[in-house]
Parts: C-alpha cells; sequence; structure tokens
C-alpha cells in the first residue's frame, strides 16, 4: 500500500497534458508504477507502467485460477483422491525422474 507522501507525488493535474507535458508524464512511468491523473481536483483516470499491467494482469489470472481450482475441488471434497505415489506408478515416473527434469515454469 502506498503512503500518502508516495500517493501525493504520483498525482497529475490534467491540465499537464495540455500543456504539451504529456512525454514528460509518461517518462516518470520508468520510475513509477503507476500516476492518478486529477481532474477538478478529483482523481480520473490512473496511468500504469507496462510492468505494473503485466503484475496486476498477472494477479487477476492468479485469482481466477485459484477460483476454478477451489470451485473444483468443492465439488469433488467427498471423493477419494488418487495419491502421488500411485500416479507416478501408474504412469512409470519415479521420483529420480522428477528430479532430473529440475525446475519448470507452468503458465
Amino acid at each position: 500500500m502506498q503512503s500518502a507522501t508516495n500517493i501525493a507525488k504520483s498525482l497529475v493535474p490534467i491540465s499537464q497534458f495540455s500543456k504539451g507535458q504529456a512525454s514528460r508524464i509518461f517518462d516518470r512511468l520508468h520510475n513509477e508504477s503507476q500516476l492518478i491523473v486529477l481532474k477538478n481536483n478529483q482523481p480520473t483516470a490512473f496511468i500504469l507502467s507496462p510492468v505494473e499491467y503485466d503484475r496486476l494482469t498477472e494477479i487477476e489470472e492468479d485469482y481466477a485460477l485459484l477460483l476454478e481450482a477451489y470451485d473444483r475441488l468443492s465439488k469433488h471434497e467427498n471423493e477419494r483422491g488418487i495419491p502421488l505415489s500411485e500416479v507416478m506408478e501408474h504412469l512409470g515416473i519415479s521420483e529420480e525422474d522428477l528430479n532430473e527434469v529440475g525446475d519448470v515454469e507452468i503458465e
């Protein structure tokens, strides 16, 4: 959560855009994750850096997956699960096989 000082620094009056300062405002996004555009001293819009946008999008996607997993688990909560050891045996995979693979990133 941002402190009051950081929020105050991220405020941008909309009048700065009409004064030809848009390029300078967008350059600030190299160091700041978001800017708050004010119109009549009221927050009107947020400008996000590409990094911040990606971060928030990933959080949203992860949350949707979490909800889907929770929904699936709740539908099958009274059913017996299959232990990992049984699945691995059925597929012919050993612990050594898994260790040889190393880290895998799943998206």
